[in-house]
């Protein structure tokens, strides 16, 4: 009897296929039945990412900091920055990642440079303060 009383159950008149399972598997001799072999669980392989790797940052701020810190430095890595894209558009795909490494490595340069040109800088004005005080203090005036 059919759950749905809207739709009346229709007899079966035997016109549509229905396998016999009464005979077992239908082989066709190219691959074995699936019961005749133990089932072997696949190994998960990770995925492999076909296809170029992904754009390498360009680190145009480093570059930037080489203009802001140590403007020498700001020409290589503004050349090396702006060869990023076309370099890995082209397929050379180290060279690029070698172009953004390299742009960063120049940044830092500028940045150590600057902050140790600075700190010169500083220790000329502690040692000429130092300088003046000591020199100063030996002036007598008398009117």
């Amino acid at each position: 009897m059919s759950d749905h009383p809207e739709y009346p159950q229709q007899p079966y008149t035997g016109s549509s296929y229905e396998p016999d399972l009464t005979k077992g598997p239908t082989d066709t001799g190219a691959f074995p039945a699936t019961g005749a072999f133990p089932q072997q669980q696949q190994p998960s392989y990770p995925q492999q990412q076909y296809g170029p790797p992904p754009l390498p940052p360009t680190n145009a701020g480093w570059a930037a900091a080489a203009l802001i810190f140590f403007w020498p430095l700001a020409f290589s890595a503004f050349n090396h920055s702006s060869s990023v894209f076309p370099r890995w558009s082209l397929g050379d795909y180290q060279g690029a990642h070698y172009a953004s490494e390299r742009t960063k490595q120049l940044g830092k340069y500028s940045l150590y440079i600057f902050a140790g040109l600075f700190a010169l800088f500083i220790l000329f004005y502690v040692l000429l303060i130092a300088f003046a005080i000591s020199a100063g203090s030996g002036t007598d005036y008398t009117y």
